[in-house]
């Protein structure tokens, strides 16, 4: 009984999940565990999609000496229109001579070149190094159409849009458009950008090397079709980058900056290439690809030779702009006793300037930033600048996290437990997983890890409860997870409302559960007992039957739509969640209390049957039986917190159907085999003692606890109840 009420328990609260208005599209994957919603203490988060919403925004172009903002980016535009508008002129003025004229301005000793002509080189960086393909819908209606449709809609930007495997590029590609190079077509091998001036240009792709979360970066060499010139152009972050390109004094600290303000930085260098270094490397990389061993390694050494010396274009910044309402969600989970944790692979000042941002960390709290530790004498002496603090917020790489873990792993976990929050950044998804599976096995509490890419799977499926968000990345995360959701907002209305709910409702049904079968149990017992243990059945077949499904079934499972305070007053005081975690509701406590009960009042019941009815002994299983059913209804009404009104209804159809019954499985309410002809005497039934002493006998069972809720209520009321009053 307890099993099946259970999980038509789970499937209910699934189903009110599904049909919450508040939070739609959300998907309940897992029929099992709706209650560990209800008493979670971690909640590890990824941060690209999951805390932002993976939508990039182009904020800043940065060239060493000059930066470009949002508000300056025109500037940009009247350089590039400037300039390739006398480029043009040039060409066209001197067309034969286009080549020759090259030779002498590359064997000049270099001068320091002006804004304009650093602009347009690295506008044009950003518009060639890319993985990013121009799509045109196709507008014709009619299939036979579509050769002129290709014709007519060749380049009009209206239906162009940009597809990537990354938001960041299309963003660029995307600025670049705004201050008028365009990137108008692609295919395996050119590539073609239209400039401000109408006009097209055409560059060959001869190589491409794609972007990899080791090398993190992307390189590739074009040629230039009208001057043949071959550039080898490169785009990646600032830690790969800052060894391949020229010595500078700037890059550094402009990252950091940039960083420090919540932007994505990526680094654009470049290097011109003559004819014969490129063939040079050509075959050296063809023949690095047909090595049997190591190819890998041969070929990315092959592409370093050229990643050297590159010239220093640009930095750029893209902003990722927080999802709606993260920071008021943030701020209740914090409220509520929950210990957020944000593992991202991004840089440690982006990732700090995003926890700040979102308030994950308050803005009165210190910041304990774990320097990068290699050795285990190191990790020791952060460890001990850490304990030192108190009240603090820790940062630390997956690197350094490494070498804690490896030596210092209890204490570590212990310190990391005491923070309010904690940044792990630079993480790879095996160790997410593997913070996840540490703070189960050190806190034994529950986690929840909520991630919307393919690289928080692994975290996802090793927590006690996953949550995945659809997003931009796909739906690998939201079909690993438990609960699939559609914003990150709508996790505080899951956890703090349904999922509160859902563990309050399972601890309820299942102790009343356990003591409706508990209370026919002393009542045999007690009536053994009394006629010399005799081994003679109190209730035969389908009133044992009956007791656990028709009678009392209906009332018992509408607890499942009981709730202490509404919705809205679970949002506005999180921390009522707070209580839960303590595991108060269903603990060895409730439960003998429970037994308590059902003992206390199966005994009254037997007892009171079998005083009061000392004459018509026969009688006493119609008599006791009823009044069992009462009991069980009336503590129904007495655990029911919020009436709704299908519990009204249960309760009345479960009486209607016991007194219904009553008429036609007579034979059942004689004793034992001896008097199984014995008829229910209806007209005993209705006289007016048996009425008065079942009343009796129920009020003597029931009444004493409703005093004692009563006066429990006035003394120590639970929290929920200083709300509702």
């Amino acid at each position: 009984s307890l099993r099946v009420n259970l999980d038509m328990g789970k499937a209910a609260y699934g189903w009110m999940i599904m049909k919450d208005d508040n939070i739609p599209g959300t998907v309940v994957r897992t029929s099992t565990i709706p209650e560990e919603l209800g008493r979670l203490v971690y909640l590890l988060t990824d941060k690209t999609g999951t805390l932002t919403q993976n939508e990039m925004i182009f904020k800043r172009l940065h060239l060493g000496t000059v930066s470009y903002g949002t508000d300056t980016m025109d500037e940009i535009q009247s350089h590039i229109i400037n300039s390739y508008s006398q480029v043009h002129s040039q060409n066209s003025g001197n067309s034969t001579s286009s080549t020759p004229s090259r030779k002498p301005q590359s064997s000049a000793p270099k001068v320091r070149k002006s804004v304009s002509s650093r602009i347009h080189e690295a506008v044009k960086a950003i518009a060639l190094c890319h993985n990013v393909t121009p799509v045109y819908e196709s507008r014709a209606g009619v299939s036979g159409e579509t050769e002129y449709a290709e014709v007519d809609q060749d380049f009009s930007d209206e239906n162009r849009t940009y597809q990537a495997s990354s938001p960041d590029e299309v963003t660029l590609v995307q600025w670049t458009e705004s201050v008028g190079l365009t990137l108008v077509n692609r295919d395996l091998t050119s590539m073609q950008l239209k400039t401000p001036g109408g006009h097209i240009l055409t560059y060959y792709i001869l190589q491409i090397f794609p972007f990899t979360s080791e090398s993190k970066r992307m390189g590739i060499i074009v040629r230039d079709e009208s001057t043949g010139e071959i550039t080898f152009y490169m785009k990646g972050a600032d830690v790969a980058m800052s060894t391949i390109v020229q010595y500078n004094d700037w890059l550094e600290e402009e990252c950091g900056n940039m960083a420090r303000e919540g932007l994505r930085t990526l680094v654009v260098a470049k290097k011109s290439l003559t004819e014969e270094q490129y063939q040079d490397f050509e075959s050296r990389y063809n023949q690095a690809k047909l090595s049997i061993h190591d190819r890998n390694l041969k070929v990315a050494a092959v592409v370093e030779s050229l990643e050297r010396e590159m010239e220093l274009l640009c930095l750029t910044g893209v902003e990722d702009q927080l999802q709606a309402d993260v920071r008021p969600t943030l701020e209740m989970l914090r409220n509520a006793g929950i210990k957020i944790w944000m593992l991202t692979g991004d840089k440690l000042e982006t990732a700090t300037c995003i926890a700040k941002s979102s308030h994950l960390v308050s803005r009165t709290q210190d910041i304990h930033i774990f320097r990068p530790v290699a050795t285990r004498g190191e990790a020791h002496l952060e460890l001990n600048a850490f304990r030192r603090k108190h009240d603090c917020a820790l940062v630390i790489s997956g690197d350094s996290l490494e070498v804690c873990l490896k030596y210092y792993e209890h204490e570590f976990v212990e310190l990391a437990c005491q923070c309010p929050a904690v940044v792990c950044c630079r993480c790879s998804p095996t160790q997410k997983a593997h913070i996840v599976k540490l703070l189960q096995h050190h806190t034994g509490k529950r986690t929840c890890a909520i991630g919307d890419g393919g690289n928080d799977v692994s975290m996802i499926q090793a927590a006690d409860c996953g949550i995945g968000i659809e997003g931009k990345e796909g739906k690998q995360a939201s079909l690993a997870a438990d609960f699939s959701i559609t914003q990150f907002k709508h996790i505080g209305r899951l956890l703090m409302v349904h999922g509160r709910n859902s563990y309050k409702r399972s601890a309820a049904l299942g102790q009343f559960v356990m003591h409706r079968g508990l209370i026919i149990s002393t009542m045999q017992a007690v009536f053994s007992s009394v006629f010399y243990f005799a081994s003679v059945p109190l209730y035969q077949g389908f009133l044992m039957v009956g007791y656990a499904t028709i009678y009392t079934m209906f009332p018992v499972f509408s607890l499942v739509l009981d709730q202490d305070v509404k919705p809205e007053m679970a949002l506005l005081y999180p921390e009522l969640y707070k209580d839960l975690t303590k595991g108060r509701s269903l603990s060895f406590k409730t439960f003998l209390i429970w037994v308590l009960i059902s003992i206390y009042q199966g005994g009254i019941l037997m007892y009171g049957a079998l005083l009061l009815f000392e004459s018509e002994f026969v009688h006493v299983v119609a008599i006791s039986f009823t009044a069992l059913i009462l009991t069980e209804l009336l503590m129904v009404a007495l655990t029911i917190r919020t009436w709704h009104w299908l519990m009204v209804v249960a309760e009345f159809l479960s009486l209607g159907c016991y007194v219904a019954s009553l008429a036609f499985l007579n034979e059942y309410f004689g004793i034992g085999r001896v008097s199984f002809g014995a008829f229910l005497d209806v007209a005993f039934i209705t006289t007016v003692t048996f009425l008065w002493k079942v009343s009796a006998i129920t009020v003597v069972s029931c009444l004493p606890l409703y005093i004692l809720k009563y006066l429990k209520r006035k003394f120590s009321p639970p929290s929920y109840s200083k709300l509702t009053s």
